[in-house]
């Protein structure tokens, strides 16, 4: 599975401007985003979709489907909870 291109970035820009919006999250690259030091979201492409793969519990990547507009919010809801919890 290689990373997602950058055409298929823009296919999730919506969703990246929020993720931008986060504190503690730094693009080091497009698509690709650091909490603290620590590798923690990028994305992935295949014929089987468009995947995020995210440090959820701050140790191991997870991936989650981001291809369709259901598959973002959950996604996204995923994303905010992991960080609130690791904040507290």
């Amino acid at each position: 599975m290689k990373h997602a291109s950058l055409a298929t970035l823009q296919q999730l820009e919506p969703l990246l401007v929020r993720v931008r919006g986060l504190a503690g999250l730094v693009e080091r690259k497009p698509g690709t985003f650091y909490r603290r030091s620590s590798a923690f979201l990028h994305f992935h492409e295949d014929a089987a979709g468009i995947f995020a793969d995210v440090k959820l519990n701050g140790a191991e990547f997870e991936r989650l489907p981001v291809s369709s507009v259901r598959q973002r919010a959950v996604f996204w809801r995923a994303l905010s909870s992991a960080l609130r919890a690791s904040q507290n």
